[in-house]
């Protein structure tokens, strides 16, 4: 076996240790999960998590997940607690504490002052014999039998199985809450995600003075300059009453250059579609995205109730609005 051979077999080993390590833990769970689930439920405040060292960065997570999830939480580093942080818990707060020894000086040193509070507290560690563990109104144990590190030092698949451990508590928390994409969305407006759900057909389309409208019975020479100008490859076409009546895409004019040896005396009334794909403006970017590849166009005319094209778009816009 070479060198290299070596080093991918001590990272299949890895994830062999540390899979094991999260089985060990599913298995241990009991009726102290429930109840951390329940309390979370029933808190009016705040989730507080802290940890030390690895377990801190571990909390960090779970406390981001909680949050983005319906679980207002936030995370306080144990050693600044004593010193003034503690003022950030109040009556009402869940304290969702992490050690894998369960005998963080850090934390242990805040547990009086903790205890003096109207909260919860509920601690994860792996040894049910732990001071942390005996100071705790609710248990969880994150028990596990091998450190993926060889020389059995480096936090490794014990902050795996607590990260786990906090996954699992945020996703009975969501469950039971009902939380749904909208709400997920609320907290992520700046991402994708948030995008993707809550950008509506309004909020990307052309409007104005950008949107490439002409009447039916514009010259189709003069229209072609009209799309060229609005830069949508498209143009929306309306009757006198100002009502849809049709759409010229650049398409269109591709195959009409194979038919016609010139275009003097047409107007756009003569080669337009008649049956343009059209959308509501309420209606979320993500459904005009599912109408385009549905329909197999690249461009959507968007109307009022009257059938008055109030804008217009394509999936250049989509892309540009990272709905795709």
């Amino acid at each position: 076996m070479d060198v290299l051979d070596t080093y991918l077999q001590w990272g299949k080993a890895v994830f062999a240790i540390e899979e094991q390590a999260v089985a060990e833990v599913a298995n241990s769970l009991d009726d102290h999960f429930a109840h951390a689930v329940a309390a979370i439920l029933a808190c009016h405040g705040h989730v507080v998590v802290t940890g030390m060292g690895k377990s801190g960065h571990i909390g960090r997570k779970i406390a981001a997940s909680l949050a983005s999830t319906g679980t207002p939480a936030f995370f306080i580093h144990p050693a600044e607690a004593g010193h003034g942080d503690l003022g950030m818990i109040v009556d009402g707060d869940v304290v969702l504490a992490l050690s894998n020894s369960g005998e963080s000086d850090e934390i242990l040193a805040i547990i009086p002052a903790i205890k003096r509070k109207n909260v919860t507290l509920i601690c994860i560690t792996g040894k049910d014999t732990s001071r942390m563990a005996k100071h705790a109104d609710i248990h969880v144990l994150a028990h596990v039998s091998q450190e993926a590190c060889p020389l059995g030092l480096a936090p490794t698949s014990s902050t795996t199985a607590a990260l786990v451990l906090g996954d699992a508590l945020t996703v009975a928390l969501l469950r039971a809450r009902q939380f749904t994409p909208d709400d997920f969305a609320l907290s992520h407006p700046a991402g994708s995600l948030g995008k993707r759900l809550l950008l509506t057909v309004a909020d990307v389309m052309h409007r104005d003075q950008d949107l490439p409208l002409v009447r039916e019975d514009t010259p189709l020479q003069q229209a072609i300059v009209t799309m060229s100008e609005k830069g949508l490859g498209m143009l929306v076409a309306v009757n006198d009453a100002g009502i849809l009546s049709g759409v010229f895409t650049d398409g269109d004019l591709r195959r009409l250059f194979q038919t016609q040896d010139h275009l003097r005396g047409l107007t756009l009334a003569d080669t337009m579609g008649r049956q343009p794909k059209t959308i509501a403006p309420g209606l979320l970017a993500t459904e005009a995205l599912k109408l385009m590849q549905d329909q197999k166009v690249n461009g959507l005319v968007v109307v009022d109730a009257q059938q008055h094209p109030i804008g217009a778009l394509n999936m250049h816009d989509l892309l540009q609005a990272r709905i795709v």
